[in-house]
Order: C-alpha cells, then sequence, then structure tokens
C-alpha cells in the first residue's frame, strides 16, 4: 500500500531546512550549575553573542535578573576544565572571573550596592573553584590552583580564603582537590583527593577531618576510596551525615557514612554520577534526613527518583538527560533535556507537583516535523562486545529522500573519551538529519553511564575499541539497508577526534571526515598536555615503559600514508588541550600527498568553540565539504571554502 504524501523528494543532504547555522549558533545558550538559596534559583548562562562569556542569573520572588553584568565573565580555570564557578549562599554570590581568575562577591538581593567586588588580590596567579560557605569563620572554603612559581605544573591544594582576601591552605600534598563540603555544624570537612597517574574516574580517596577551633584541620582520616575506586558527589544530609558516590560495586551508586560504617543506600545496575571533568556537578540531595531525590543513568537513560529506606521510587519527567540537580526542602532545581527538549532549567515543588521552567537553552524551538527522535540501539561489535549508540534517522517536513536514495551516514565520537553521547535535543545534530543526513551517535566501549567494566573496555585501548564501535556501527546501519554504505561519513571533536582519524588511517569504511580540534599525535598530547590530563594516557594508551610503541602504532600523524580519504579540519588557536599542532601535522601530511583536505582555523577560540560566528562558520564549511565531496547541489547563499586537492 503507498501511503499519500505531500513531501517532495530531493536528493539527500540538499533539503532546505529552518535549522540554519545561525539558528545552532543562537540557540546554544549553555546553562550550568543550578544553585539553592533560600527564595533565591540561581544558575550560570552563557552568552555566546558576548564572545562566549558566561553571566550569573538569580530568580526569586522579584522576578529574573542578571548578577555579573559584562564585562564579568563567571568561569573558573582550575583543572583547565573549570566548573564550581560560583556560590550561591547566605544571599551573597562569590564567584572567580576568568579575565583576572580572582575571586569577587555580589550581594544577591538586587538592590542599588548590587555590584560585584573583588576579594582576593590581583596578580597572585591563583585559581579558585568548588567553593562552600564557612559562614561561622567568615570565609569560603575553595580548591584552589596556584600558578605563581612558574613550574611546569600549577600546585593544588584546599585553601580557605577570608571574607577580607587573606588566604590560609588547609590541605595539601596530594596532585589534586575536589568537592570540600563543610558539615552542617560546621565541625567536619570532608574532600576528595587523587594523584598521578590516576584519573579521578579511575580511583579517589574521600577524606574527613575535624575542624579547630582556630579554623584549621585536624584529625584527617581516609574513609574510602583508593587506587581501584571512584568515589564522586559528597554531600551532608541535614542531620550530619556523609554521603558519598562509589563505584566499587561495578556501578556509581550512592552511600552513607555513619560512625565509621559505610551502607549501600540502593544497589543498582546504575549510575548516580558522572565522570569528573569539571567541578560541581551533583545528582542528587536531601529532601529530609529520610528522603534523597536523585538522577540516575541506566543505558544511557536519565530517570528522576526518590529514594528513601532503600526503595527507589520513579518520580514523574519528561527528562531523558538529567546533567545537573540540586534539592532544597520540597524545592528541586535540575538541569534537563530529552529529545524533543532542549537543555533547560526547571525548578520542580514536590509537594503541589508543580514544574516551572525558568531558563531555556533555545529559547524557540523549530517545528516538530525537522526534528529527528532518536531510537536507542544496541549492535555487534569485535570480540564480542555489544556496543551502544543513538540512531536519528533523516526528517524534514518538507522532502524526502529521491526515489531509490539511501542517505548518507554521520558517524559521531564523542569526546572525552571518558564521557557519554546522550538523547537530548541538539540543534547542531538536527541540522545535519533537517538536511537528509542519518546520524549515529556512538557511545562506544569507554563510554560512561554503562557501568565501571564497559568504561574500562577503554583501558590500554584508545584508538582501538572506540573505532572497532564507530565502524561497527556503520556496518551495522548499512547492512540493515537503512543508510548508503558508500556515503558514510565520521565526525569528533577533541578525543573524538582520534577516533576520527584513526577510522579513516586504519579502516576502509567511511568515505570522508571531519575533526575538531582532534588528537593525532599522542605523544604530543602527553608533551603539550596541562596537569590534569598529564597522565591520562597511562589509562587511555599504555604504561611509560611501554607508551613510545603503541603511541607510534596508533598515532594517525605516523601513518598518513594510510588515510586516502578527503578531510576537514577545525581548530582553534588558542586551545591548550590539543594544541593546533596537533591538527596541523596532519593536514600538512595530506597536502603533500595531495589529499583532498580543507582547514580552518579560529582566533580567540579553545577547546572548544564559544563564539556564535565561530559555530556558524565551522557548521556551514563541515555542510559545503560534505556536498562537494559527494557530488550534492550546493544551496545558493552558502559560503564556499577552500578545498584543496579537489578536482571541479
Amino acid at each position: 500500500m503507498t501511503i499519500a504524501t505531500s513531501k517532495q523528494p530531493m536528493p539527500c543532504g540538499a533539503w532546505p531546512s529552518p535549522i540554519s547555522a545561525a539558528v545552532v549558533a543562537a540557540g546554544a545558550v549553555p546553562l550550568s550549575q543550578p544553585m539553592l538559596d533560600g527564595p533565591r534559583l540561581g544558575w550560570l548562562e552563557g552568552r555566546a553573542s558576548e564572545g562566549g562569556r558566561t553571566t550569573l542569573m538569580v530568580h526569586d520572588g522579584g522576578g529574573t535578573r542578571e548578577l555579573t553584568p559584562a564585562p564579568f565573565n563567571v568561569r573558573s580555570r582550575v583543572h583547565e576544565y573549570g566548573g564550581g564557578a560560583c556560590l550561591l549562599a547566605g544571599g551573597v554570590a562569590w564567584f572567580s572571573h576568568h579575565a583576572d581568575d580572582r575571586l569577587y562577591r555580589v550581594a544577591a538581593d538586587g538592590g542599588p550596592n548590587c555590584t560585584p567586588v573583588a576579594v582576593t588580590r590581583e596578580g597572585t596567579g591563583h585559581r579558585y573553584a568548588d567553593f562552600v560557605l564557612d559562614a561561622a569563620r567568615q570565609r569560603v572554603i575553595a580548591v584552589r590552583e596556584d600558578h605563581s612559581a612558574g613550574a611546569a605544573h600549577p600546585v593544588n591544594t584546599l585553601a580557605a580564603v577570608g571574607f577580607d582576601g587573606v588566604e590560609t591552605v588547609l590541605v595539601d600534598g596530594n596532585d589534586f582537590y575536589a568537592a570540600p563540603r563543610l558539615s552542617p555544624d560546621g565541625r567536619q570537612l570532608a574532600w576528595l583527593c587523587w594523584d598521578h597517574p590516576r584519573m579521578p574516574w579511575e580511583g579517589t580517596e574521600l577524606w574527613l577531618a575535624d575542624v579547630a577551633a582556630d579554623g584549621t584541620l585536624v584529625n584527617g582520616r581516609l574513609i574510602a576510596g583508593g587506587p581501584d575506586e571512584s568515589i564522586c558527589q559528597p554531600e551532608w544530609s541535614p542531620g550530619g551525615l556523609l554521603h558519598f558516590v562509589s563505584d566499587r560495586s561495578g556501578w556509581w551508586n550512592l552511600y552513607r557514612y555513619d560512625h565509621g560504617v559505610t551502607h549501600a543506600l540502593c544497589p543498582v545496575e546504575a549510575e548516580f554520577a558522572g565522570p569528573h571533568w569539571s567541578f560541581g556537578s551533583a545528582l542528587y540531595g536531601f529532601r529530609s534526613e529520610d528522603e534523597i531525590v536523585c538522577a540516575y543513568v541506566e543505558k544511557g537513560v536519565s530517570y528522576l527518583a526518590r529514594l528513601s529506606n532503600g526503595n527507589l521510587a520513579p518520580l514523574e519527567s519528561p527528562y531523558e538527560e538529567i546533567r545537573e540537580l540540586r534539592v532544597q526542602g520540597d524545592v528541586v532545581a535540575l538541569l534537563g533535556g530529552a529529545p524533543t527538549i532542549a537543555p533547560e532549567l526547571a525548578r520542580i515543588d514536590l509537594e503541589t507537583g508543580v514544574s516551572e521552567v525558568l531558563a531555556h537553552s533555545i529559547p524557540q524551538l523549530p517545528a516538530t516535523g525537522y526534528l529527528s527522535v532518536p531510537l536507542a540501539i544496541d549492535y555487534p561489535s569485535e570480540n564480542g562486545r555489544t556496543a551502544h549508540a543513538f540512531y536519528y534517522a533523516p526528517a524534514n517536513a518538507d522532502h524526502v529522500p529521491a526515489a531509490g536514495e539511501l542517505p548518507p551516514l554521520i558517524v559521531i565520537g564523542h569526546g572525552g573519551p571518558t564521557g557519554m553521547a546522550t538523547s537530548t535535543l541538539k540543534l547542531s545534530t538536527q541540522y545535519w538529519t533537517s538536511r537528509g543526513f542519518a546520524v549515529l551517535d556512538v557511545n562506544y566501549g569507554g563510554s560512561t553511564g554503562f557501568g565501571r567494566a564497559y568504561r574500562n573496555l577503554l583501558k590500554h585501548q584508545w584508538g582501538v575499541v572506540d573505532v572497532e564501535d564507530c565502524v561497527a556501527g556503520a556496518r551495522h546501519l548499512a547492512a540493515q539497508g537503512v543508510v548508503d554504505p558508500e556515503r558514510l561519513l565520521i565526525r569528533g571533536s577533541s578525543a573524538g577526534g582520534l577516533t576520527v582519524l584513526s577510522s579513516l588511517s586504519f579502516h576502509d569504511v567511511f568515505k570522508a571526515g571531519a575533526s575538531y580540534y582532534g588528537v593525532s599525535d599522542l605523544a604530543g598530547l602527553d608533551a603539550d598536555s596541562h596537569k590534569f590530563e598529564s597522565h591520562y594516557n597511562q589509562y587511555l594508551i599504555a604504561p611509560p615503559d611501554t607508551a613510545a610503541a603503541v603511541y607510534r602504532a596508533r598515532s594517525p600523524i605516523h601513518h598518513t600514508d594510510k588515510l586516502r580519504r578527503p578531510m576537514i579540519f577545525f581548530q582553534g588557536l588558542d586551545d591548550k588541550v590539543v594544541p593546533p599542532q596537533q591538527s596541523e601535522s596532519v593536514v600538512e601530511a595530506l597536502r603533500a600527498r595531495k589529499l583532498p583536505v580543507a582547514y580552518l582555523t579560529l582566533e580567540g577560540e579553545g577547546h572548544g568553540f564559544r563564539k556564535a560566528d565561530s559555530v556558524v562558520r565551522t557548521l556551514e564549511a563541515e555542510l559545503y565539504f560534505y556536498l562537494r565531496v559527494f557530488g550534492i547541489p550546493v544551496p545558493d547563499g552558502l559560503p564556499a571554502i577552500e578545498i584543496e586537492n579537489l578536482g571541479a
């Protein structure tokens, strides 16, 4: 039976779409770090049109207002990835200003004196993140990163910053610190720490100390964690019992520490935390001493729930991804998204059930006819593994593929690589699907959200397992007859860029690729990397005694003779995580071999593009590149770019 449709056949990739690159850029309003402080709900909000700066917003009975107008940029650079750049407590906001890394404070009431004031001195070389208020001692406790010595790597400590700006180191000696958390009575401080060569999702330690009368810490003791146990998100209950998340069972689950004994609150094959890439995130909080409101991830999808007496009961929620969550009494503040919901900040009243959205990352969504709703799929990969992904079919309200045409497929390898693809609406994905491309967003072996064993599949296997799972996903869809096997593409950023380069170097499945600030030389990454990631490759690739040979075998820069497909590269010139040389080395090699290549650099951009014009430029360039490579008609108005060595 033929179903009548008013949609017009048109070559895939050439479909007109209302989701332009400008729409993608304008809609990309980053939201992060919800905070509850009495009647106030605060959050951080990005401003792509203002050079990518981040500002602090507060909502209360008086409405919504901005507390940190330009030029203030609420952003921390501790560990380079930052996070935890602001604290809203006691009617005052404390924040790190990106331009000078100083700590500032501003009254949250929005009155006439609501002007940020610097607390710390200028030129100290200190950076701050992950704050907790110690009101009784007139100070803020934070993770401090000291760059003043001029050494290869900074010194990390836990420090107290007095309201008068005087700084005192409380804990030192470890390579990294996170999550200082003061007990409700102010008598104890808990914190996380870890040392090289471990990353925090490999192993961390949870420490507890008493706070002496003079504010120093005494009787410090290790209470959980170690080299093979990842602890995260320590929090105190209202009654003063310390809780935390641990993966000792193989899954990041919730635990309570009670008078020297640790209790599992709800053993389940699900994740109540994510990897510690940045500071300040949390996925649970206390409604009361006996009830926790939490979010957990199961098979890549988030669920909202309440936990009481070991019983995990679902709470109704439209969200399939919950990024952050805060709880204060009956009020829950969360950042959530779903396949047809872009990330948004919601306030939920548990008593009344009323939910209110206070901020949208995309103020106005495209018509649903242009949105592709992903399908979660599992498929076989190498060595008997099962890989996971979200598959997006092409979707357009006005067009369908030409007769007999199968769509081209774009495979995406997420960054990290210790991270996770989610199903939340992303205009950057819908940009492709609304034009007739299919998209496969892969949670390859090594991704989070599927337990420690799956996460550890990438141990010493980066550039192998991730590549195999992306290749297997493309082959699986081609074998199912849903995509064109002759038009398979792969794109990725950062760690995902290595996946792109390795897929094109060591396999002959993809016909072209796009690398956004991707890793090409693993040894160079070690040499150029900042402190936080300086030993990451010992986990991902190989221990030092065997690293040289493995690095050379897996680094695409040493195998450019195997690259035979067109490629486009995008690189921020201020990138300190993956420096421009990583992209330029491969570009030069492709030029020398007369292979089709395009290279776009962006001044003032680092690791991840924040400026609206950067988003527009790169998306349009990538589309133009694919259309030219596959001989698809280029629509009027799409800016041309130079593609070297590509015939007319």
